[in-house]
């Protein structure tokens, strides 16, 4: 009770003298820039994240939010905060690229430090404008200085020796299936927000936030990340110079994907909460338009649009032939004969739900009657297969392929294909309730 006591006993101005002290250094280093292509490290915006997070929640606590005095400083520190977030992700994808096996870089790493840079000059608009409000709140400047040698880069010439050997085992196997299938399945339904040619900035303005937002970037962020920590955790431990390159490479495409997602994410709540959304008094439109003088906001948009979800659609389309290529690789493989749709055969109904049933699992299984083959994720090859069935008077069929899938094909045809002799639906098993 003592100790709480006397923290408590500091007054706000005091620990705001104690609080900006780290991120004022900060701010006093990058102001000495004269390029955005000075060196920003990771440890420098490892900093910048931490100190302006640590003093945003600060000034937060103590309702900088709603104190006119006070405001466009706690705002200063947020956007500081968001675009370091943003540079730090940015410059491990620039550091890490030449490990990640992706295939024809050399615009996406123009693009990416056309990006970074924008973040870089945008901090060292911020920095001195920074200085100039702690000046005038009264903050004392520090009296020591960062150097560059207190920010050094994470990269060496040396590399440590490879001892610990990455192995395949029948349990990764199954795991390998279900993080394939799952890029998959991520893939797919990004389409519905993605685009493969860059978008003009009225374009952009309609799509954002509307249908782009932080929101609906983060959920994908997410389900990114637990792909990827499922993949380290149970499939490769160790690096990207060795081991089984296919998986490396997929691991390439998931990687990047995911710090690109991190990127717009922090680029979007920055853009929603502090330039876009002024709210309806006179000293939020005023410190927004400071901030949009300082941060360009077609730019942030056009980097956020243009360049990350753009790649994040590239990388996402482009791993799919090899999580394909991976998942056909490890998946169980079987066999079952069951019979056809009773009377009406396979048309368009059961068709697409045992088409539905393989793209949902991933991997290859095949309609197989007498010496023909038929693709059984194609409802147009299924109903080629049904005519033939027809024509020969066929009564049962050969499917083969994923074990998974042929588990779901067998429940599906116990009950018809999901239909009554006369064509009408009827409902499916518990186990089938994905293919509503």
């Amino acid at each position: 009770m003592e100790f709480e006591k006397t923290a408590c006993d500091i007054s706000f101005r005091e620990k705001a003298r104690i609080i900006s002290h780290d991120y004022l250094m900060c701010c006093e280093y990058i102001a000495g820039f004269d390029s955005s292509k000075y060196l920003f490290t990771k440890m420098l915006f490892s900093r910048l994240v931490g100190t302006s997070q640590v003093l945003e929640d600060f000034l937060d606590f103590h309702g900088a939010k709603n104190n006119t005095d006070w405001y466009f400083y706690r705002e200063l520190c947020a956007a500081v905060r968001h675009l370091s977030l943003g540079g730090y992700s940015q410059t491990h994808i620039s550091n890490r690229l030449i490990f990640y096996s992706l295939k024809e870089t050399d615009e996406f790493e123009k693009q990416g430090t056309a990006a970074l840079y924008f973040l870089r000059r945008s901090l060292m608009k911020l920095a001195p404008v920074i200085l100039g409000e702690a000046r005038r709140l009264n903050i004392p400047m520090p009296n020591e200085r960062f150097t560059m040698a207190d920010f050094p880069g994470v990269a060496t010439g040396e590399l440590l020796e490879y001892d610990i050997h990455d192995t395949d085992t029948d349990q990764q196997k199954k795991k390998i299936v279900k993080i394939a299938s799952e890029f998959l399945s991520i893939s797919q339904n990004f389409d519905q927000l993605g685009f493969y040619e860059p978008f003009a900035m009225d374009e952009i303005l309609k799509i954002v936030p509307d249908k782009i937002n932080e929101v609906e970037i983060r959920r994908f962020e997410m389900l990114v990340h637990n792909l990827q920590s499922s993949f380290d955790t149970y499939v490769i431990h160790g690096g990207y110079l060795f081991g089984n390159r296919k998986l490396k490479e997929l691991r390439g495409h998931f990687s990047v994907v995911f710090h690109l997602l991190q990127l717009i994410g922090r680029l979007l709540h920055f853009y929603e909460r502090h330039l876009s959304k002024a709210g309806y008094k006179n000293i939020y439109k005023k410190v927004q338009e400071r901030l949009a003088a300082l941060v360009d906001t077609e730019t942030l948009l056009d980097r956020t649009i243009n360049y990350g979800l753009y790649y994040v659609c590239h990388f996402l389309n482009t791993g799919k032939e090899l999580a394909q290529e991976i998942l056909n690789e490890n998946i169980e493989r079987s066999s079952i004969r069951v019979g056809i749709p009773v009377k009406l055969g396979f048309h368009s109904r059961p068709s697409l739900l045992v088409a539905k049933i393989v793209q949902y699992y991933g991997g290859q299984v095949e309609l197989c009657v007498g010496s023909d083959r038929f693709d059984a994720s194609s409802v147009l090859d299924i109903q080629w297969a049904g005519g033939k069935i027809h024509k020969e008077n066929i009564t049962e069929v050969v499917f083969e392929g994923d074990a998974r899938a042929l588990g779901d094909i067998e429940i599906l045809a116990g009950v018809n294909y999901g239909e009554d002799t006369m064509g009408k639906g009827v409902p499916l098993p518990k186990e089938l309730q994905y293919l509503r």
